[in-house]
């Protein structure tokens, strides 16, 4: 009987490098968990067509929105072990959700790390019809209204979700949230008007500042943007303790096998060295990655230490699902 199991492992160990070999041999789905057009949207899409030149196969964006990230991320963790799901996520989906939601899944158990991608510092930006010009203005005007401003995120326990309630914080402020699928939709409103401000990711607001369309104050850098110097970090704006940033990442589910693992890490690595995927980072204003954190390895001491920091933060703040 021993004889036989023994066999039949190594039938099984055969199949499945015979299955990695050969990988890829069809289309890799990458799930962002949030809208179309949004900050995760353009990173994804930015990397997908650049990683299917290593890969040798189309690599699509599939948009899977809802709480925060969860439903997206759920849809990832349940997907076949085989390298053709990705989960992209961040701060939001893959560390605070976890401790905002009752979630079937374990944001570290139940998924394997790929690569850690650019960050974004956070930027506090307002609709164009708020009188405030620096962000001490924006500061006492937050503060005189006799209600509480309209602040728009990606639902609860969101990268801006999150954001909003550390600017609360920093600056002894209150703020009313309003939930949406993604940042992106949320900016639209800033930029229609039927919100007041959004503390948000800088690649998926710059553009619109750039333009003129809304009004930027402050960045949660220790440093400015080279892409957009003009723009103070918080603590050169008067408020201090205001330093976040907000990483990226690529997961697959567990149980994929270690090569391919390391198949789709050195097509996300070449696409982060291609100068013109770096070009169009950098011009959304995301940092890149060092290339010695470019490893699965570093994503996942990444998210653990992000656990370990935020999680009693989140609980002490009381953020539960909206």
């Amino acid at each position: 009987m021993k004889a036989v199991w023994a066999a039949l492992v190594a039938v099984l160990a055969f199949a499945g490098a015979a299955h990695a070999d050969s990988f890829p041999s069809r289309n890799i789905t990458i799930i962002v968990p949030f809208s179309a057009g949004g900050p995760s949207d353009a990173m994804a899409r930015i990397l997908a067509e650049r990683m299917k030149v290593t890969l040798g196969q189309a690599v699509l964006v599939e948009n899977v929105t809802g709480a925060g990230g969860s439903i997206g991320v759920g849809r990832a963790v349940q997907s076949p072990p085989d390298g053709y799901t990705i989960s992209f996520g961040h701060l939001g989906t893959h560390v605070a959700n976890g401790a905002v939601y009752k979630l079937n899944y374990d944001l570290v158990a139940d998924l394997v790390p790929v690569v850690l991608l650019p960050s974004n510092p956070m930027i506090v930006v307002s609709k164009n019809a708020v009188p405030a010009t620096s962000l001490i203005e924006l500061i006492a005007w937050l503060k005189s209204r006799p209600s509480p401003a309209t602040a728009g995120t990606a639902g609860a326990g969101s990268g801006s979700h999150i954001a909003g309630v550390y600017f609360e914080s920093a600056a002894g402020i209150k703020l009313q949230y309003v939930p949406y699928r993604g940042t992106g939709p949320a900016l639209n409103d800033l930029i229609a008007g039927q919100i007041d401000v959004i503390v948000d990711q800088t690649s998926n607001s710059i553009n619109q500042v750039r333009a003129g369309t809304i009004r930027a104050y402050a960045i949660s850098d220790e440093k400015r943007l080279v892409s957009a110097p003009e723009i103070p970090t918080a603590q050169e704006a008067g408020l201090k303790g205001f330093t976040m940033t907000l990483w990226s990442g690529m997961w697959v589910p567990k149980g994929t096998p270690k090569e391919i693992v390391t198949k789709l890490n050195a097509a996300a690595v070449e696409a982060l060295s291609n100068p013109g995927v770096k070009k169009q980072m950098e011009n959304l204003g995301l940092e890149m990655t060092p290339q010695d954190q470019l490893t699965p390895e570093a994503l996942g001491a990444r998210q653990k230490a992000e656990i370990a920091k935020w999680w009693p933060m989140i609980k002490a703040a009381n953020i539960k699902m909206e």
